[in-house]
């Protein structure tokens, strides 16, 4: 059966919706914030990517939310794209309306809480209460657009009877889509199945909307979860590059993708992603958060392909479907055997690059990251290919107000370490020479006399991007600063200039982090 959908028309019964919310959900990781510039980024490559909605932020957040949400809408052409609101919040869906309408096509998503839990206790609303703010709010945001979304936050611990009618007064009053979260991921794949197959059962209209899953993975079944959803007459998914999300995060859009790619016997349904870019995304997302993924995370982690059993190198070598259900070119991976050395040029430099899958570089990207690789290959005899990752994801850094010009360290056991460090802040080049317990508290002192801040350094880590004692030491600096958690990045072949990276990559994080505020949650 086909819906008549207001942003993608008549609308296919095998047809899957990817709803993308890294940029809104995903952003709400503890540590995770983007700025302007990242999200924009971010939203071009999720359109070349070929999702179908992108939820780009919470407008009434913040004015860095609202303006996000607003230069998306004007800049990005392709996907919906959204913006979040609560139901019944005297700006949110205003505010939401305005960013939105620079967009070629757009949608509202409101939501309000329906579990007895939250009503009590987060709310203090009756049901009733409940019910009129969702006629009131879906038709307040119809005002506004034609494709409106409502969910029912913590939908999948919602008394049934008490959702349905919900579900029911949200269509009534205008909604397409109705998305049912498993908020705080407690849900099974049977609960999933039960409880879209008895809205599609009991609901008057239901067949007749987009209905929609989006869960949460705190107990690993966020993937599981999606999948059994759309198998019960889902048709859009709601999920975020490598699983990026509040606690234990999202499902994951590339995971969900190739199971619907790779299992298409049992799930026979399609979708617009172009799956050879998943890894490239995986891989921006990383640079601009900060986050590494896991080497063992599906699809886009670095051993989603490694066989280093002797059984499985035997099967692979005789036939690669044996140990292998997809191919890792259908990702994104690529196999090359060009080794970058001190004598390699510009082009073998491209070309690597655009292997890696780097290719839409702009050019004084280009020639910065060139000029980081000669420094590096002096230092290195051969560049690999995880060298490279590290070093242009260095340079694709957007650092705003803060960066780093350079450091010079002494140090050692008969004397106080000591740090000559210049920042570029705010366009002004300053520099402080400053003493420390050793070279990296040093550094940290000196960073901290140029700019100065009440941040605590929670987390220092300091781990090899390859083997060797020429290999670029890859820092990692975590911030918190009234509750808010930012980490940075940052690679050298020297560690305490990595370190130094790192910390100010943090610092321009936490500058984003500290002009977004959450709206409290609504009250009676």
């Amino acid at each position: 059966m086909s819906i008549d959908h207001p942003s993608f028309g008549r609308i296919d019964s095998n047809r899957v919706i990817i709803f993308d919310t890294t940029l809104r959900d995903g952003e709400q990781s503890p540590g995770f914030s983007m700025n302007i510039t990242e999200k924009l980024r971010m939203a071009h490559a999720l359109a070349e990517l070929g999702v179908d909605v992108i939820e780009a932020g919470f407008p009434v957040a913040s004015p860095g939310d609202f303006d996000s949400v607003k230069q998306i809408a004007e800049q990005v052409r392709g996907p919906v794209i959204c913006g979040l609101a609560r139901t019944g919040g005297r700006e949110d869906i205003q505010r939401a309306g305005e960013a939105i309408r620079g967009a070629e096509r757009s949608r509202i998503h409101n939501f309000i809480s329906t579990s007895p839990l939250h009503m009590k206790y987060k709310l203090r609303m009756e049901p009733e209460t409940v019910l009129d703010l969702i006629t009131r709010g879906n038709q307040a945001a119809r005002q506004f657009t034609d494709d409106v979304e409502w969910s029912a936050e913590d939908g999948s611990r919602t008394e049934p009877d008490f959702l349905c009618r919900c579900v029911e007064a949200a269509i009534k009053a205008g909604a397409t889509t109705i998305n049912i979260p498993d908020t705080v991921g407690y849900a099974t794949p049977e609960d999933m199945v039960r409880i879209f197959r008895m809205l599609l059962e009991r609901v008057p209209g239901a067949d007749g909307v987009i209905l929609s899953a989006h869960n949460h993975n705190d107990l690993g079944l966020a993937v599981a979860n999606t999948v059994a959803s759309v198998q019960a007459g889902v048709r859009q998914i709601e999920c975020t590059i490598n699983g990026i999300g509040e606690r234990a995060g999202n499902a994951a859009l590339e995971e969900i993708v190739m199971a619907l790619r790779t299992r298409q016997d049992v799930m026979p349904f399609s979708n617009n992603i172009r799956t050879t870019d998943l890894l490239k995304l995986s891989r921006m997302l990383a640079t601009i958060t900060g986050f590494d993924v896991q080497p063992n995370k599906a699809i886009v982690g670095r051993n989603a392909f490694a066989h280093e059993s002797g059984i499985h190198q035997d099967g692979m070598l005789k036939n690669a479907q044996t140990y292998e259900i997809m191919t890792p070119e259908s990702v994104g991976w690529t196999k090359s055997s060009l080794v970058l050395g001190k004598h390699s040029g510009r082009a073998a430099f491209r070309d690597k690059l655009a292997a890696l899958g780097y290719g839409d570089l702009g050019e004084n990207q280009v020639q910065d990251a060139f000029v980081r690789f000669k420094h590096l290959a002096d230092h290195k005899k051969v560049v690999y290919d995880e060298d490279l990752v590290a070093l242009v994801d260095d340079e694709q850094r957007d650092h705003a107000r803060i960066r780093f010009i350079g450091l010079d360290i002494s140090g050692g056991s008969r004397r106080p370490s000591r740090a000559e460090l210049e920042l570029e802040i705010d366009g002004e080049t300053r520099s402080a020479d400053v003493t420390g317990t050793g070279p990296v508290d040093a550094a940290f002192n000196a960073v901290r006399s140029l700019f100065p801040h009440e941040a605590t350094l929670v987390l220092f880590s300091v781990g090899a991007v390859t083997e060797g004692t020429d290999a670029q030491a890859r820092t990692t600096v975590r911030l918190e600063e009234n509750g808010k958690m930012v980490d940075g990045q940052g690679a050298d072949t020297d560690t305490i200039v990595s370190a130094v990276r790192a910390y100010v990559h943090a610092l321009n994080k936490l500058l984003v982090k500290r002009a977004r505020t959450e709206p409290e949650a609504l009250t009676a």
